[in-house]
């Protein structure tokens, strides 16, 4: 069995999302390693619209793979900011590169102290890879 890759400088969910802050109020969210790697070969990505409504723990986004689809839930809740196009022709990213080109959105949150409180009930690397080790 292969290592799972679990960077340290990322934020995890329990559903296998991680979470990477990318300013003062934004954050930019994929599937994890482990996740890609259960889906198996991604073949079509549905994503939420710019300006789309995110509610923490509510599906947000699809990832179809040949074995079969999957829900994406909101790690946090906030307006989607950015969405990555490239994944509408290259599906393929989220297994290739999960942690980089593979991302899904990049969502707003309505300011600081509500991402941080936000980010604080999300698991830490170890924390994640105790939960999929468990």
């Amino acid at each position: 069995m292969t290592e799972t890759n679990v960077p340290a400088g990322l934020r995890y969910t329990a559903e296998h999302e991680w979470v990477e802050r990318t300013g003062p109020t934004s954050v930019r969210v994929g599937i994890t390693d482990f996740a890609q790697d259960a889906l198996g070969d991604v073949v079509f990505v549905q994503l939420p619209a710019v300006d789309d409504a995110v509610e923490s723990g509510e599906s947000f986004a699809e990832v179809e793979s040949t074995k079969s689809v999957s829900d994406i839930y909101g790690p946090l809740e906030g307006t989607v900011a950015e969405v990555n196009g490239e994944l509408e022709t290259t599906p393929e990213l989220v297994n290739s590169d999960p942690y980089g080109s593979g991302w899904l959105v990049v969502i707003d949150v309505a300011d600081e102290s509500t991402l941080d409180a936000a980010l604080a009930e999300t698991l830490d690397a170890d924390g994640y890879r105790a939960a999929i080790d468990g």
